[in-house]
């Protein structure tokens, strides 16, 4: 399993880091498109459609969602806003779980929600790749996300004692949470010394990376929600070792917004 999950995740890294780097425009989004359609799919799959067709079905129409907003363009905004809006009620969600589930159970409403979380993260990671620095902005999203989920893991394994939130995912602990955060906010400040930013402008960047990693949480939670829901253990068994797309990316579907937000209203106060 091991071996399996070392050969899979080197394979992941070195597609990610060819598309990322070798691709932009049209094809960026593309590329970005096809792995939300993958993620669609699995989503389907937690809303409780056992049927392929209408998980295909799911998928195809995200995708065409997807080119026609490409091709229009709207203001990325237009995504941030409602994304923000969603996952501040996935907060609740989780935060109450399981009461007021019963509120939200009805697959088409979880179909709904599935566009909130997916749309926005492609749009976001879409945007920022066409920034002037993107690249270097998404590697910053990267080491916030997966640095915190490195950090989680080992200070869990180290010290956890106090469940975070039994009822959605047992084995996350408080512990957990504020070794991931303390790695991230130190990754994040090590380079901000680098590039040589002030004071001020430190501050208000470690504000919002704190923000973008406790979000991530929440899109991690929010995906251990629904698959509890659904009596699943992994979104899928596209990825060997890994589970599915979905359990790759869920801390990401949360954290891009957030820090495309971020960007939107600090960015020329940062640096």
């Amino acid at each position: 399993m091991l071996k399996q999950r070392v050969i899979t995740g080197v394979i992941l890294a070195l597609i990610a880091v060819s598309g990322f780097v070798g691709l932009q425009g049209a094809w960026f989004a593309a590329f970005i498109g096809a792995v939300v359609m993958l993620a669609a799919w699995e989503w389907m799959r937690l809303c409780g459609e056992s049927r392929q067709s209408g998980r295909i079905v799911y998928a195809a129409t995200l995708g065409l969602f997807m080119v026609g907003l490409y091709r229009d363009a709207p203001a990325i905004i237009y995504f941030v806003a409602p994304a923000l809006v969603w996952w501040g009620m996935a907060t609740l969600m989780i935060l109450r779980y399981p009461n007021g589930a019963g509120l939200w159970r009805g697959s088409f409403l979880r179909q709904l929600f599935g566009l909130l979380i997916l749309l926005p993260a492609w749009a976001g990671v879409v945007w920022l790749r066409a920034q002037e620095h993107g690249l270097w902005m998404l590697l910053g999203l990267a080491v916030l996300v997966f640095g915190a989920d490195i950090g989680a893991y080992f200070s869990g394994k180290a010290f956890g004692r106090t469940k975070l939130l039994p009822n959605v995912s047992p084995g996350k602990t408080r512990e957990g949470l504020l070794g991931g955060l303390l790695l991230s906010l130190s990754l994040a400040l090590a380079a901000m010394l680098y590039l040589g930013w002030g004071l001020q402008a430190i501050v208000l960047g470690l504000v919002g990376s704190a923000l973008v990693v406790l979000i991530s949480v929440v899109g991690d939670l929010t995906e251990s929600l629904f698959k509890r829901e659904a009596g699943l253990k992994d979104s899928s068994n596209l990825l060997p070792g890994h589970g599915g797309v979905l359990d790759r990316i869920d801390s990401l579907t949360a954290a891009i917004p957030l820090y495309v937000g971020v960007w939107l209203l600090l960015g020329s106060r940062l640096a």
